[in-house]
């Protein structure tokens, strides 16, 4: 059997990291769904940027629209949302066959909002009320200010995917805006079953920094020190995330999950992101073989798709040793790492980085060349 096909016997769902129109006007998408069993779809600005930059697929949409006065912020909404809601229509069927599981699309807020929260609530509800689709999902960073904007979102019935989460705490914070949220929806007598949301927590750039650390940590240890310490390299991605599905799995014991859940709440489920292989020198589907398990998403870049397609391996490895996970982290806290002011750093740097796409993406519409 197709191993990508597998994952959902474990309770996972696969989700493609990547949209362009030309996969979804082509035929593209439906037939990774039909084959591949994707059930989902996520983007971000650099995707986006990506796609409208990458070629001339979008050129004479662009021109089209400058022509008739939209500025350079407004082309690539339009064009963003014409593709979303061509995506939303392609999987509109898995919404429906898995009784709104799946089958969803997400569109981010302006990354430039990250630390503003009425700002996420207005532009989340302006791109809801745009896309029209039901099977959309607005992405909101896993900020501090984000988290009261989840909140309100999932009350007022939007399906909300956190995204830029790297730390625990981070992730329970969204795990508790997302069950005030249904609370205050519930409360407000609004039907809350159909309310989908993810929380989507990122494995490889976890390992990037982490081994970057290490590598300057081994080249000024003592000799008798280097190998103990290098043999924590590559690992603290996947015992991070196995740390936070831990968390997820008491959440969903908790009188307060329970009583939603009875009331017909869909369950936020793990997103695992960022899992294409940096490295060389690990294994190109390790952060898919080891993060497989019931109540989980995995969204993959069309690379790795391909890759685990070819060679992957689908087993249960969720929650996999949770006290090997703990016992690895005091390691590290033990070497000198301060694991917290990393994860603050990826979330800094994940928020730039969007916002240097947006803008860039801003800026090749504005120069854009009608003869191309």
């Amino acid at each position: 059997m197709n191993p990508l096909r597998e994952l959902e016997a474990h309770g996972q769902s696969p989700w493609l990291d990547f949209i362009e129109r030309s996969l979804v006007t082509g035929g593209g998408l439906a037939r990774l769904i039909a084959e591949d069993g994707i059930k989902g779809v996520t983007s971000n600005p650099s995707i986006f940027e990506k796609a409208i930059t990458g070629g001339g697929e979008y050129r004479d949409a662009i021109v089209d629209l400058r022509g008739r006065g939209l500025s350079p912020r407004q082309i690539c909404e339009t064009l963003a949302i014409e593709d979303v809601r061509a995506t939303a229509d392609v999987l509109r069927p898995v919404y429906d066959a898995t009784a709104r599981r799946d089958g969803y699309v997400s569109l981010e807020v302006s990354p430039h909002l990250a630390r503003d929260t009425g700002g996420t609530i207005e532009e989340a509800r302006r791109l809801w009320r745009a896309v029209a689709r039901p099977n959309l999902m607005i992405k909101v960073p896993g900020t501090p200010e984000g988290m009261p904007a989840i909140e309100t979102l999932i009350a007022e019935g939007l399906n909300v995917n956190v995204t830029l989460l790297f730390s625990l705490d981070s992730y329970r914070a969204a795990a508790r805006a997302h069950l005030a949220g249904l609370e205050r929806g519930r409360g407000a007598g609004a039907d809350i079953a159909g309310v989908a949301g993810v929380a989507s927590f990122f494995v490889s750039r976890i390992d990037t920094a982490v081994d970057g650390w290490l590598d300057r940590l081994v080249a000024a240890a003592p000799p008798g020190d280097r190998a103990r310490l290098a043999a924590l390299r590559g690992r603290a991605a996947i015992a991070n995330a196995r740390l936070a599905y831990a968390i997820y799995r008491e959440c969903a014991r908790t009188p307060r999950w329970q009583a939603l859940a009875g009331a017909g709440a869909m369950p936020q489920r793990l997103l695992w992101a960022s899992t294409s292989t940096k490295n060389p020198a690990y294994r190109d589907v390790v952060y898919v073989e080891e993060l497989i398990g019931p109540d989980t998403v995995n969204t993959l870049p069309a690379a790795t798709v391909e890759a685990f397609r070819d060679h992957g391996v689908a087993r249960p490895t969720l929650p996999g040793d949770v006290p090997a996970a703990q016992a690895l982290m005091r390691d590290l806290a033990a070497a000198g790492m301060a694991f917290g002011h990393i994860t603050d750093g990826l979330l800094a740097d994940g928020v730039r980085l969007f916002a240097h796409s947006f803008d860039s993406l801003l800026a090749a519409v504005e120069r854009a060349d009608p003869a191309g």
